[in-house]
């Protein structure tokens, strides 16, 4: 009798192991970038990358799109740097060189268009990963008159 109530609490407990899902991983997008959660943890694009590994699309998706947001934080950087010399140069009372400062700014600029880019693939790739976007299934229909490949979304 006591086989049996173990047998079927050990049967139990491997149906409720296998019947969990993985968590779903959340992206909040925000003025700066983004902020990505699993349960209440809030995660670095490097994590969520790391976690990402067991899905290869969404991980190669989210590489992409850390890549535009290393881009953007390198450009973002410099632009900074150039806006900032020439009003600390005016601040002081020397000759700024205002060149400088556009160029910085259209840095910044383009660090938010990289920045954008890089929330519209990371979603894609928490998509992917939490599987809510739909997979392509090829399908193959035989006709009296020959065969044709029809992609199912």
């Amino acid at each position: 009798m006591k086989k049996i109530i173990l047998s079927l609490l050990v049967l139990v407990a491997a149906i409720g192991l296998h019947a969990q899902d993985r968590t779903e991983l959340k992206m909040y997008k925000t003025f700066g970038g983004a902020r990505f959660e699993l349960d209440t943890l809030v995660l670095s694009p490097k994590q969520v990358l790391q976690i990402l590994k067991v899905e290869p699309l969404a991980y190669e998706k989210f590489k992409r799109a850390k890549a535009n947001y290393n881009a953007a934080g390198v450009l973002g950087f410099a632009g900074g740097l150039l806006v900032g010399f020439p009003i600390g140069t005016a601040i002081g009372g020397g000759e700024p060189e205002w060149g400088m400062a556009i160029a910085g700014g259209v840095l910044i600029v383009g660090s938010f268009s990289l920045n954008s880019i890089f929330r519209s693939h990371a979603f894609e790739a928490i998509e992917l990963y939490n599987g809510k976007t739909a997979r392509i299934k090829p399908e193959f229909q035989f006709y009296g008159t020959g065969a044709r490949l029809v992609m199912r979304f």
